[in-house]
């Protein structure tokens, strides 16, 4: 009994060079062609000694192609019908044009650090500082990773090996676990726990700093409220406190909010500009929350202090790379220009009125041939304005298994994000782009025909 023939398989090499995957190897690169090819072959052999016939040379390079067009990208676009504008499962904030232009410029060769009319070296921070301090009115400002790192940073620079006094109400956990104190242990400055939980006194502060605290930390609440018997002295009384006896104060912001949010049906939340007013030594603020660009870390606040965080050693190892950098500026650039309402897309959501959306729920509903428009509320999300829900609307479908058809909706090309309330399945137009309307009825028909 004579085995399988190999010999009837083509080399991985040859077939990966067949003319008809050259746009793949365009597209995918040769290394992955040649994986797909390799593969391919491996199942040939493995059909063979199984007893089945040779395939034909054009089977497998259908099997390359197919084997390469399947392959699951590691993020993929979603369209975000949650109604939470800054979902954190599906990356926050949706950047505005300027910023993926200025992402594309910068993705080749560029002049990251470098000064096109000198001909030297240049800091890689030198396109954030002006339109940070443009828009928040401080003294100075740079950029990192993300929010986390800049507090990170600022214990380390301006606290050190020494007590940082932070209220016990100040002691938050951000998302996905991480909690505050852990972020002060990495830091290596001893935290220093002040008054209670729902009260702190400014004679605390006074005492923390009897005791040799060496920076004061404010935590603002941005993504959860405490009422009651509450009490805490105002940052103004902290902030002279401090300055009295020359120790900084430094305020983790969180959102930051470059404009009052009242005009767009949302709580009062206190912005960074007011922050700085206030005569924080630092702010520090998020880049992907309020803002709506990249993730990132921004840092404003009295010249003096930023310099003390821009110049120690940890800064570099949390600084951002050119794409981050690029996309920042860009988004940060439309506020000193007066176009982040018009621009950016959170803002954009949020100014839209309820009869618009409306309007384009009823076109949806109608394209569809089913589902009922309801009222319903939205949601800023993203760690943000814990209070700040706005009114809105949804189209509403009603299905015997309402999972299963969120099931079908994730499994479409783009995925649509859904939600139930109810035992029905929720799209909210809120936080769809418009120009993907035809995408979700087009979605929506193929996922209610397959139920």
């Amino acid at each position: 009994m004579t085995g399988p023939d190999y010999r009837k398989l083509p080399a991985v090499q040859k077939l990966a060079e067949d003319p008809d995957l050259a746009p793949h190897v365009a597209r995918y690169g040769r290394e992955a062609v040649v994986k797909a090819a390799a593969a391919v072959i491996d199942r040939a052999r493995v059909a063979l000694k199984a007893g089945a016939p040779p395939p034909l040379y054009a089977d497998l390079v259908a099997g390359v192609q197919h084997t390469l067009e399947r392959r699951p990208a590691l993020y993929q676009q979603v369209i975000n019908a949650t109604g939470v504008i800054l979902h954190t499962n599906l990356g926050r904030a949706p950047l505005p044009a300027a910023a993926w232009d200025a992402m594309r410029a910068a993705g080749d060769a560029c002049d990251l650090e470098l000064d096109l009319a000198t001909g030297k070296r240049a800091s890689r921070l030198r396109g954030v500082a002006a339109p940070l301090v443009a828009v928040t009115g401080a003294e100075a400002g740079f950029t990192v990773n993300n929010n986390a790192a800049a507090v990170l940073l600022g214990l380390a620079a301006l606290a050190g090996r020494k007590p940082t006094a932070i209220s016990r109400g100040h002691l938050v956990e951000i998302g996905g676990g991480f909690r505050l104190p852990t972020i002060m242990e990495a830091s290596g400055s001893p935290l220093l726990e002040i008054g209670t939980t729902n009260r702190t006194h400014l004679a605390d502060y006074r005492q923390a700093i009897e005791a040799g605290a060496a920076l004061i930390l404010l935590v603002h609440r941005s993504n959860f409220v405490m009422s009651g018997y509450v009490t805490e002295p105002q940052p103004a009384e902290v902030i002279g406190l401090a300055h009295e006896h020359h120790v900084p104060v430094m305020l983790d912001l969180g959102s930051g909010a470059l404009f009052d949010t009242v005009p767009f049906g949302l709580p009062r939340e206190l912005t960074v500009t007011q922050a700085v007013l206030a005569g924080f030594d630092v702010v520090c603020f998020s880049g992907d929350k309020l803002v709506g660009g990249p993730q990132a870390g921004h840092i404003v606040g009295r010249r003096a202090a930023v310099e003390r965080l821009r110049k120690h050693p940890l800064a570099r190892a949390v600084r951002c790379d050119k794409l981050q950098l690029a996309a920042a500026v860009a988004t940060l650039d439309l506020y000193a220009r007066g176009e982040a309402v018009r621009q950016v897309p959170i803002w954009r959501m949020l100014e839209t009125p309820t009869e618009a959306l409306v309007a384009r729920a009823e076109s949806w509903a109608a394209a569809v041939g089913q589902g009922e428009v309801v009222t319903a509320f939205d949601a800023v999300g993203g760690g943000s304005l814990p209070e700040g829900q706005i009114a809105g609307c949804a189209l509403a479908l009603t299905t015997d298994d309402p999972d299963a058809l969120l099931a079908s909706l994730r499994r479409l090309r783009p995925p649509i994000i859904g939600h139930i309330d109810d035992d029905r399945v929720l799209l909210h137009p809120r936080t769809v782009l418009t120009e993907d309307d035809p995408r979700v009825v087009a979605g929506l028909v193929a996922a209610l025909a397959a139920r």
